[in-house]
């Protein structure tokens, strides 16, 4: 299948182009930065989601991944830039759309703006599922808690925090890219029956719900 994933230089959108590409997929990535995967069945766009040209190749998958956090274009990336990047490609020919949303979608714990976007993102994703319902298509949300990312690093690096955060963490730890990227993967090119729904990874913190930075 050819599959459409913003957001592929780096974390767990790269993690999901590289789950694709090991089952066989053709994967094109769209990201402001430039490629670090090389693979023969991968191919990358640059672009800023916003404003920029997309692909115009048919896919068969979409997944959003692409977003910012705390940079005062939360909204305006993390939901109108995913809105643009969906209605771009919706159309009977589409299987699967899948979210990367966040945990704090439903707990609201985190900085005000990425929380809303990432809000809105899930309700987006259920208006995007009763419209492909119509053919049969699937869509949904992966809501992430913590995981082990470049972007997480301010406190992942730091003990006093990283404590904290434990102390809040039920299972004890934060999900790895990969294992996200799996997710991904059973949502969309496994997955023909769950749609609507938004599917939440966050090692149990939501049970707790303090954020802390």
């Amino acid at each position: 299948m050819n599959i459409l994933i913003t957001g592929t230089s780096k974390g767990i959108g790269r993690a999901i182009a590289e789950k694709f590409l090991a089952c066989g997929h053709r994967v094109t990535g769209v990201d402001l930065l430039p490629a670090s995967l090389s693979h023969p069945n991968y191919t990358h766009h640059i672009a800023d989601i916003v404003s920029d040209s997309l692909p115009d190749a048919p896919f068969d998958i979409l997944i959003n991944n692409a977003g910012v956090q705390a940079s005062g274009r939360d909204i305006e990336v993390n939901l109108k830039g995913t809105i643009r990047v969906t209605e771009t490609y919706l159309s009977p020919a589409m299987k699967s759309v899948l979210f990367i949303a966040s945990a704090s979608a439903t707990s609201g714990a985190e900085f005000p703006e990425y929380a809303a976007s990432k809000g809105g993102v899930v309700s987006y994703m259920k208006n995007v599922a009763l419209r492909m319902a119509a053919w049969g298509g699937t869509a949904n949300s992966l809501s992430p808690g913590g995981v082990l990312t470049e972007l997480n690093r301010p406190v992942t690096d730091d003990p006093e925090k990283w404590e904290k955060i434990m102390a809040e963490t039920p299972l004890q730890k934060w999900a790895t890219p990969d294992e996200i990227a799996e997710w991904a993967y059973f949502l969309t090119a496994i997955n023909k029956s769950m749609t609507a729904q938004d599917v939440l990874v966050d090692n149990g913190e939501y049970a707790r719900s303090n954020f802390i930075w």
